[in-house]
C-alpha cells in the first residue's frame, strides 16, 4: 500500500461551499473595487487592468470580470487585497467543511505534505484557511499555488507543482470538485479524487477519477502502487 507523499486540494466547492465565494466574497469585492482602484492608482495589480481593459473604465472592467468569474491574475489580486481587510476587521470569516479540516489535519499529523492550488491568489488562499470558522489552517499547507502557476485546467501546470513538491506526479493526489481540472491533473500523472459537494460542476462521465461526497469518505491506506481508486468502496 503506498500512500501519497503530497495532496495537493482545491478550494472553492473542494474544502469550502461555492456559496461562500459566489454569495460573499465577490460581492464583497464587488462593492469596494472601485474604490479601492481610486485610492491605489500605482498597484501594479491595477496597473495590469487598466492593461488588460484596453482603455476602457478600469472599476466597471474589473467590476464585469468579477461577475463573469474571470481567471484574470490583477483581478485575483485586487480581490484578495480587499478581502485583506474584511478578514481584519472580522466582517468576513471562511466557512470550511468540518470533514476537509478533520483530514487535513490528519493527513499533516501522518507528515503528508500539503498544498492548495486556487484560482484565487496565494494571499486570498491564506487569508481563507487563516480565517475560517475550523480555526487556522494555514499551518497546515507546505505550499500555495495560484494562476501565476499557470491554467488549471493546462496539464504544464501539475507538472510545475510536482517539481515544486519533490513527489514524482504518481505520488501526488489532487482533490478537486472540476471534472476539467482532474483531467488535467491525470495528464500530468497526478492522482486524482473529484469531492462532489452536490454544488458543482456536472457529473464526470464514467472512467473519470473516482468520486467521494466529503473528505472522510478517502481513504489513503487502501491505496494499491499506481492506482486512482483512493476512494472507501472505488
Amino acid at each position: 500500500m503506498t500512500p501519497p507523499r503530497a495532496i495537493v486540494t482545491d478550494i472553492e466547492g473542494t474544502t469550502t461551499p461555492i456559496s461562500f465565494v459566489k454569495d460573499t466574497l465577490f460581492p464583497y469585492a464587488r462593492a469596494r473595487i472601485a474604490a479601492y482602484v481610486a485610492a491605489h492608482p500605482d498597484d501594479p495589480a491595477v496597473a495590469e487592468a487598466r492593461a488588460l481593459a484596453g482603455g476602457a473604465d478600469v472599476a466597471a472592467a474589473l467590476a464585469r470580470w468579477i461577475d463573469e468569474d474571470r481567471k484574470v491574475a490583477a483581478l485575483k489580486s485586487l480581490q484578495g487585497a480587499i478581502w485583506e481587510e474584511g478578514y481584519r476587521t472580522g466582517a468576513l470569516k471562511a466557512p470550511v467543511y468540518p470533514d476537509a479540516a478533520e483530514a487535513l489535519r490528519a493527513w499533516h499529523e501522518a507528515d503528508i505534505a500539503l498544498a492548495v492550488y486556487s484560482s484565487g491568489s496565494v494571499a486570498a488562499q491564506k487569508l481563507l484557511f487563516g480565517h475560517s470558522d475550523q480555526g487556522d489552517l494555514t499551518g497546515l499547507f507546505s505550499a500555495w499555488f495560484d494562476l501565476a502557476t499557470g491554467s488549471k485546467l493546462e496539464p504544464q501546470s501539475y507538472a510545475k507543482i510536482a517539481a515544486a513538491l519533490g513527489p514524482a506526479p504518481s505520488h501526488i493526489l489532487f482533490l478537486s470538485d472540476h471534472p476539467g481540472e482532474l483531467a488535467a491533473a491525470e495528464k500530468a500523472g497526478f492522482r486524482t479524487i473529484r469531492v462532489d459537494r452536490g454544488e458543482g460542476p456536472p457529473p464526470a462521465p464514467p472512467g473519470d477519477a473516482p468520486t467521494v461526497r466529503s473528505f472522510a469518505e478517502i481513504d489513503l491506506e487502501a491505496m494499491p502502487a499506481g492506482s486512482r481508486k483512493l476512494a472507501r468502496g472505488a
